[in-house]
């Protein structure tokens, strides 16, 4: 796989391989972007009370709970990072974690084509685009999930996705970050 440092990157979520490409291209993305030492942290952006906005805390909630993932994590089930508390939550990760590159992870609508694809792109992502609203921009790198079909209902999209899909896709995800920092640890040392 080539991997490409500027452009954003669809992985199908539904392949086998998925979270071996997510895992090379974290692990690419952070070595490119990130000469220094400070470990990275990981936003997960979303709120447990819609469906299909769930995707971001789920990941963060099993990355949190991995034996094997040693980095800081914003975002989980039971302390979500949403649109009331993201502002707040990215003024203590500047100030704790000045450092660090901030890997933004959330779950999107997109086109047919893209559905049940990840995405991952150096720089930021939009948290609330796909409902209109804007919350500015938050990460260093960006891994999105597209749970669902844009469309004109995009609140009712949200709330009416099945969670089977939510789940595989936070599973993918999670599997490919845990490759990817266990690699990017042994880099690091």
């Amino acid at each position: 796989m080539n991997v490409s440092h500027t452009a954003t990157c669809y992985i199908n979520g539904k392949s086998d391989s998925a979270p071996y490409l997510l895992a090379d291209q974290l692990i690419s993305l952070l070595c490119h972007s990130h000469s220094g030492s400070a470990a990275p942290v990981f936003l997960c952006i979303g709120t447990d009370l819609v469906t299909g906005d769930s995707l971001g805390p789920l990941v963060g909630t099993w990355l949190h709970c991995s034996s094997a993932f040693p980095y800081t994590v914003y975002g989980t089930l039971s302390q979500p990072v949403h649109a009331m508390n993201l502002r707040e939550t990215m003024s203590k990760v500047s100030f704790s974690h000045p450092d660090s590159p901030v890997i933004a992870i959330d779950a999107c609508l997109g086109s047919k084509k893209h559905l049940h694809y990840i995405t991952i792109a150096p720089g930021a992502l939009s948290p609330g685009a796909g409902v209109n609203k804007c919350l500015g921009t938050v990460g260093d790198i960006s891994i999105t999930g597209i749970i669902n079909l844009s469309g004109e209902y995009a609140h009712m999209i949200l709330q009416t996705t099945r969670p089977s899909a939510v789940m595989a896709m936070a599973e993918c995800i999670t599997k490919g970050i845990l490759l990817a920092c266990s690699g990017y640890s042994k880099q690091m040392l």
